[in-house]
């Protein structure tokens, strides 16, 4: 039970909805306006507004705007009987969790009820599943315990099962999928599909057959009907690769697909209604692009009701070594080796290293390394760098040898230094822990200290 705040100048609509959410076991309080409902939101708490946005005096973006002041926990739907795209525009920026008509399906408006309440922030829950989460160092297949990742995870948990849209943001590289993948298989519609478009790698004349097929003679070469990707995905989940691709035409056709469930075929008669859940994700900046009016603005707001961002890896630096673990591992097994670690220096190489190109680089320097590895360990002669990175064998070091040469056992004792160092500052002082990293004894790393300290 969810105490509902229900407001409407309407008497018929508002008695309509206290006997539907009654009904539907809620404790409802009704106001007959704008101003009475900020008065009773002063007084009570409730876990969902539903305003009427045409409303003398106080219309119902006062109400939302006074509200989230108020109560920011609380959910607030708009309800109106003259929808535009620019209300709603409105209504999102504000903070509304929907916006629908008043001509809406009930069986649709109870989902929609459903899916606000159970956004309700569940403590406790949260807690524990946070707990599991840094003693295990991933979450589905995601990996990586930094506050950055943890706290994708704990978003990914929140939102999983709902019916909300979902927005991923991120570098090229991140692991956008991933997330996608996570909240899919973590929803009630796991044992469904899972259909991944990419909207940048699909030529503009080709997307639109792909995304909502096409039937029998529409154009040449349409020797049958063929069902689009969102039919295939009914019940399941859509998973949008690269939104900010998609051909202003396309995203006109979207917006319907997202705001009424329903499309047509090419060359089409009948609107084909589908029960999908959409996640979109991008590595531009989306709000500019709306800006510059290459995104439209209210399908932006559509799609990117619960934005999820994922940080670089180079701001997650301490999940480089678990990451290095992973892909070791993997490749070992792919190409039959008994690899099973990093040399420390080679691991330190890479935790230097920027990667513009995020995981997804990671990978690859690890796969070719562990292609090219003849020992049990990776090396750092074959831990090979992109050649742009700064970080190449050669100048890894910062290192040149000039004409008269070099003295190499101070460029050494230089190196060891600096590595001494960093151990040192990774363990807080302890000398027992920075031998450790090092791989080398206590005594051993006492003595290296004396030695460089003369």
């Amino acid at each position: 039970m969810a105490k509902i705040l229900v407001v409407d100048d309407d008497r018929g609509m508002r008695e309509f909805l206290e006997i539907l959410l009654a009904r539907e076991g809620h404790e409802v309080t009704s106001a007959s306006g704008g101003k009475e409902a900020l008065g009773f939101c002063k007084k009570h708490k409730f876990d969902l507004a539903i305003t009427d946005l045409k409303m003398p005096k106080v219309d119902g973006i006062d109400v939302l705007k006074a509200i989230k002041e108020i109560s920011p926990e609380t959910m607030v739907i708009l309800i109106t009987a003259y929808a535009s795209g620019e209300t709603a525009v409105a209504a999102m920026r504000e903070g509304a969790y929907d916006y629908l008509e008043k001509n809406f399906d009930v069986e649709d408006f109870k989902a929609v009820i459903s899916d606000a309440l159970s956004r309700k922030d569940v403590k406790k829950e949260d807690a524990v599943f946070m707990k599991d989460v840094e003693k295990s160092l991933s979450f589905g297949n995601m990996i990586g315990k930094s506050k950055g990742m943890l706290k994708v995870y704990s978003l990914v948990k929140k939102v999983a099962d709902t019916a909300t849209n979902i927005l991923i943001t991120g570098e090229s590289g991140t692991g956008k999928e991933l997330v996608a993948m996570a909240i899919h298989e973590n929803s009630s519609r796991k044992d469904k599909s899972f259909v991944v478009i990419n909207c940048g790698g699909i030529p503009e004349n080709l997307l639109e057959s792909e995304l909502f097929g096409y039937m029998k003679g529409s154009f040449s070469g349409a020797a049958a009907d063929k069902a689009g990707l969102f039919e295939v995905a009914h019940k399941g989940t859509v998973f949008l690769d690269e939104i900010g691709e998609l051909p202003p035409f396309l995203q006109v056709k979207l917006l319907r697909v997202v705001q009424e469930k329903t499309f047509r075929r090419i060359g089409g008669a009948e609107d084909i209604k589908v029960d999908v859940r959409i996640i979109s994700a991008t590595n531009q900046d989306l709000a500019q692009k709306v800006k510059s009016g290459g995104f439209r603005e209210d399908l932006y707001y559509r799609l990117n009701v619960i934005p999820v961002e994922i940080p670089p890896l180079r701001e997650r630096n301490e999940d480089i070594p678990l990451l290095t673990s992973y892909f070791i591992e993997k490749y070992s097994k792919e190409f039959k080796k008994e690899i099973k670690k990093i040399s420390p220096y080679a691991l330190q190489l890479l935790m230097q290293h920027p990667f513009p190109g995020n995981v997804r680089e990671l990978e690859n320097i690890i796969e070719r390394s562990v292609a090219l590895e003849t020992t049990n360990i990776i090396l750092p002669e074959n831990l090979i760098m992109p050649e742009d990175s700064g970080h190449d064998q050669d100048n890894a070091l910062n290192v040149d040898i000039p004409e008269k040469g070099i003295n190499l056992n101070e460029e050494l004792a230089t190196v060891e230094r600096l590595l001494i160092k960093k151990a040192l500052q990774k363990t807080n002082g302890s000398k027992t822990k920075a031998a450790k990293l090092l791989n080398i004894s206590f005594d051993s790393l006492r003595y290296r200290l004396e030695k460089l300290d003369t």
